[in-house]
């Protein structure tokens, strides 16, 4: 029985983690970013190590998706995604921290 209920958790994060992924591609992060390689942008996978010692990493992410940034990861600078709602910039952010 607590296998099962293990198995059942474990799905149903991963079905959260697949959503947010999901919404990567629905904004088209997936042009300048991958999980587990650098592109244009940086790796989800390094953004989650670089910030992976902030509290405020999930509100830092997702400010950064809304605003854009620059020079933090070289002199490519990320361009404002204002069309992306809140809800969905933190979805994507926590998505991001979760793969530390």
């Amino acid at each position: 029985m607590r296998g099962l209920v293990l198995a059942a958790s474990l799905l149903a994060i991963g079905g959260v983690a697949q959503a947010d992924n999901d919404l990567t591609k629905k904004y088209n992060c997936v042009a300048c970013h991958a999980e587990g390689a650098k592109k244009v942008g940086p790796a989800y996978k390094d953004v989650a190590k670089k910030y992976a010692g902030r509290a405020d990493a999930v509100d830092y992410l997702t400010k950064k998706i809304k605003t854009g940034g620059a020079g933090v990861w070289g002199p490519v600078p990320m361009p404002p995604h204002p069309q992306v709602s809140d809800a969905d910039s933190k979805k994507m952010a926590e998505y991001v921290m979760a793969l530390k």
